[in-house]
């Protein structure tokens, strides 16, 4: 493979512990094949915040020369912190983002103690703040901007987007010619 050729990866799925996962996998396969450019085409309802803060600190922290995040419909929730990881961070004139605030769902019975119910808000109070340390650092924002942003709740097309700082540009071509396309 060329040295400048980038490894364009399509993640299309809700964030959660297999997904990641899986698109850590995915990046780390082809960067060990030599691989130091990749843009990764994101549209996700977004999902558990642990697996998406693993995602995000794992592109940021892998030595390559460029990631890109392209945002080809709807960048939401966590799915927006991946977006992050973008050097250069890409929309379709037509997506859409959404920044809200966090919450714990649960699948099973609770027996809750006061220890447990300060560990769960202690670490939404943490998930919070690392979330709009994220985005506040990718747009040049102060965290508590971010943070009310958050609690307020926001729908961004791709333009509020630009405004905002979360997209560097707004462009309809997402895959580029002759691109190494991968689905995870």
């Amino acid at each position: 493979m060329p040295a400048n050729q980038k490894t364009t990866i399509r993640f299309m799925k809700q964030v959660d512990n297999q997904s990641a996962e899986a698109l850590i996998q995915c990046v780390e396969r082809e960067f060990r094949e030599g691989v130091k450019r990749f843009r990764i085409l994101v549209s996700s309802p977004g999902g558990f915040v642990d697996p998406g803060l693993s995602v995000f600190n794992y592109l940021k922290g892998i030595p390559v020369e460029e990631i890109e995040t392209v945002n080809f419909g709807s960048v939401d929730s966590i799915a927006a912190v991946i977006f992050c990881a973008g050097t250069k961070r890409i929309s379709v004139p037509n997506a859409r983002f959404i920044i809200h605030d966090i919450s714990r769902n649960t699948s099973q019975p609770l027996n809750l103690s006061e220890t447990t119910l300060v560990e769960w808000v202690e670490g939404l109070r943490i998930d919070r703040q690392n979330i709009a340390k994220v985005i506040a650092e990718t747009c040049k924002k102060e965290i508590e901007e971010i943070q009310k942003l958050m609690r307020g709740g926001a729908v961004l097309g791709s333009v509020a987007a630009q405004d905002l700082g979360l997209v560097t540009q707004i462009d309809q071509k997402i895959v580029e010619d002759g691109a190494k396309l991968i689905t995870v």
